[in-house]
């Protein structure tokens, strides 16, 4: 094991529309993120064939955060985006060294 002290948390991660990168940003971190990872991302799914060349490629926004941060999100986005947009939110256990940063 590691000597180094490693902290219990979850990856929240969202894939999505471009459009709603900005919103989703600032609704991490009014909900207690302190930081996320985002990349392009590009797929297929029950909407079909995503990142048309009008589009843009899609958006995929991780962060590391507590387990009541992680519900936040999840119950936020499912209210506010699944009905309209194309949206998928999973959560995964994370064992973070430094997570203290993340809380």
């Amino acid at each position: 094991m590691s000597r180094h002290s490693v902290v219990p948390l979850k990856l929240v991660t969202i894939v999505t529309e471009r459009i709603l990168e900005d919103r989703l940003l600032r609704t991490l971190l009014d909900l207690g993120a302190k930081g996320y990872t985002l990349t392009q991302a590009t797929g297929k799914g029950s909407r079909g064939v995503r990142a048309s060349e009008w589009e843009g490629p899609d958006t995929k926004i991780e962060a590391l955060v507590s387990h009541d941060v992680a519900e936040k999100i999840v119950d936020h986005v499912a209210d506010a985006f699944f009905e309209h947009y194309a949206v998928i939110v999973y959560v995964q256990d994370a064992a973070v060294v430094r997570g203290e940063k993340y809380i």
